[in-house]
């Protein structure tokens, strides 16, 4: 008989073998949360469609915040619901709205210990629900759009975000921003771009948990999901722009993307793991068809293998929290 030559099966004989041998590594730091807060509500409100997640109040964002340090995760990044819309979002830029405020509050409680970021989108805070400023015929104006953004920019890096993430898919945005602020003397700031942003099926949830005024859909502006040549050249046009991380979003569906945009940049690269990825292997676990904590566990380390140097997810606290028990 003969026996086989090369034996790999000799590198997974035991647990601290696998563990020496292993390729990717996940940590805490790695792992970035997402959170909502919303104006006018007087305690937090769950979020249906994604179980365990909810919309803050003010202190209740304080509160998970500094979980969140506790938990050793290296940032949070906050998403504002405002009580009052309008055409062109003017809550976005206030300094007493919802976003400026909650990020002030984020700021003095765990400025320290988390990087605090922030949205920078207009789609919470417009009446029609799109990502930038509409034009006479309904569709969104690029270069008008761009001027919100710098506004919203610099209002957030005023209100104390260290880290801006642009996430409407606008040409020429992040050069935009970031000579806004630049010329205001926000030269630290860093800025997150959404490079590789797609016009998927699976942000459903995430419309609930900003109750988002959204009728028709984002096409024109994010990206055509058959597309992964493009997402590469969205990120090399960032990176040029002046952006100090690029992002894949959503991240389990576009993992081929991910693979080929970290090949081709040089900048720290991110994946946002989306609501309905969330949401999908919630469900499923709540309904006994899989192991939630293998699964959430492997869908992240999927991630980081593709090449995410950092995870948005919906479970950073609790995984931070796994990935401290197996150390």
């Amino acid at each position: 008989m003969s026996f086989p030559t090369h034996r790999p099966r000799r590198l997974r004989q035991s647990p601290a073998v696998r563990r020496l041998a292993r390729e990717n590594h996940l940590v805490p730091s790695q792992l970035v949360l997402p959170a909502f807060v919303r104006e006018g509500i007087d305690e937090p409100r769950p979020i249906t469609s994604m179980p365990g997640q909810r919309q803050h109040t003010l202190d209740s964002l304080r509160r998970a915040a500094a979980d969140a340090a506790e938990a050793g995760i290296g940032g949070i990044m906050l998403f504002g619901v405002p009580a009052v819309r309008d055409a062109v979002g003017s809550g976005a830029d206030d300094p007493d709205g919802i976003l400026n405020v909650a990020t002030a509050a984020v700021a003095e409680e765990v400025g320290d210990a988390l990087v605090v970021q922030t949205d920078l989108c207009l789609d919470e805070f417009t009446d029609h629900g799109h990502c930038g400023v509409l034009a006479g015929d309904g569709s969104v104006d690029n270069d008008a759009t761009l001027e919100r953004y710098a506004a919203m920019g610099v209002a957030q890096a005023r209100a104390g975000a260290q880290l801006l993430g642009l996430s409407g898919m606008m040409d020429g945005q992040v050069e935009a921003v970031r000579e806004a602020l630049d010329d205001a003397g926000f030269s630290e700031t860093l800025i997150l771009a959404y490079s590789a942003k797609y016009a998927g099926a699976f942000y459903g949830p995430f419309r609930e948990a900003v109750d988002s005024q959204l009728s028709g859909d984002r096409r024109t502006y994010q990206m055509d999901p058959a597309n992964a040549r493009e997402g590469v050249r969205e990120a090399l046009l960032d990176v040029e722009e002046g952006a100090d991380v690029v992002m894949v979003k959503p991240a389990l569906p576009y993992l081929d993307v991910l693979a080929d945009v970290r090949a081709a940049v040089d900048v720290p690269v991110w994946a946002y793991q989306v609501s309905g990825e969330y949401s999908m292997i919630e469900a499923a676990a709540q309904n006994g068809w899989i192991d939630r904590r293998a699964a959430i566990t492997e869908s992240l380390l999927g991630i980081r293998r593709a090449g995410a140097d950092a995870i948005l997810t919906y479970w950073a606290v609790e995984a931070a929290g796994w990935l401290r028990e197996a150390l």
